[in-house]
């Protein structure tokens, strides 16, 4: 399935819930504590915080992100991008959190002739913040899920904020298993490349401050409704539903490579430091033509 289809099917199956379709952002936004963003709940920050009355209960975006936090991951893991496409549907005081995990659990498991991605659902495994046993039990009414495919995960994982004050909230992620081919037994606390993170949905109910919950830290504040806001990684869906072993090798990124391998005389797959360096090419000349786009 091509990275526009996935994109498409994603937005077709909030819009036909009723949610708005909303455009992606610049990754250039007026907010002084970013320098890119990050994701894609940044253009909705007002109506978390109150500051402003959304004009319509819930929305749909795929929005473009810039991440560096995790740069010298770049080529040398399967799934790290500076540059991604965050596919995400929000709630602003409308749904919570039975409603963002049968809302994803219906669109990854569903069959691809029914719009859905045809995930196999009993590859599929979820985290939850520590103390969160609500997202627990919904897992295993909603989904059906059995106890030991849903771990408990500290706020390092599983709180989600933007790394600056701000919304934030307990998280629940999602992970496909790849196979024993691909690593350890025991699921995503043993082993994140076996087992993937495809989706995290934010119960976004705090106010962070200088200082982050996922570090242990208080919220300083509640936020005014409890929403949602979810975040699912486009081209990680699109490697496992390509049949590729790692996101430079997906339709959208591949051909940067292939052009890299044409001028450098190299060839990617070759040797272990070249692909190291063909990955980061492409990841970064993703990066620099999106950020020119936007204007820097």
């Amino acid at each position: 399935m091509e990275t526009h289809e996935i994109r498409n099917r994603f937005l077709n199956h909030f819009k036909n819930a009723g949610h708005t379709e909303v455009p992606s952002a610049s990754l250039i936004l007026d907010d002084p504590n970013l320098l890119f963003v990050n994701a894609g709940m940044v253009q909705f920050k007002p109506y978390f915080l109150g500051e402003a009355p959304p004009p319509y209960p819930t929305a749909t975006s795929v929005q473009k992100c810039v991440r560096t936090g995790d740069i010298d991951e770049v080529g040398k893991t399967t799934r790290h991008n500076t540059f991604f496409q965050m596919a995400g549907n929000f709630s602003f005081g409308d749904y919570f959190k039975a409603g963002a995990i049968e809302h994803a659990w219906n669109l990854v498991t569903s069959s691809q002739d029914e719009g859905g991605f045809g995930l196999d659902p009993d590859r599929i495994w979820t985290t939850v913040y520590l103390d969160d046993d609500e997202a627990l039990d919904l897992w295993q009414k909603i989904a059906g899920l059995p106890p030991e495919r849903i771990q408990r995960r500290d706020g390092n994982d599983n709180y989600w904020d933007m790394g600056v004050p701000g919304p934030g909230g307990p998280c629940s992620e999602i992970y496909y298993d790849r196979g024993p081919e691909f690593g350890k037994e025991g699921g995503p606390v043993v082993d994140e490349d076996r087992y993937l993170e495809i989706w995290n949905l934010v119960f976004m109910q705090d106010i962070r401050g200088e200082l982050s919950p996922k570090k242990g830290h208080k919220p300083i504040g509640t936020l005014p409704k409890k929403n949602i806001d979810t975040g699912m990684g486009v081209e990680r869906v699109a490697y496992l539903l390509q049949g590729v072993d790692n996101v430079y090798e997906t339709d959208l990124v591949r051909p940067v490579i292939t052009k890299a391998e044409e001028m450098s005389g190299h060839r990617y797959g070759a040797d272990h430091v070249d692909d190291v360096r063909f990955r980061v090419i492409a990841d970064h000349a993703r990066s620099g033509v999106m950020l020119i786009g936007d204007g820097v």
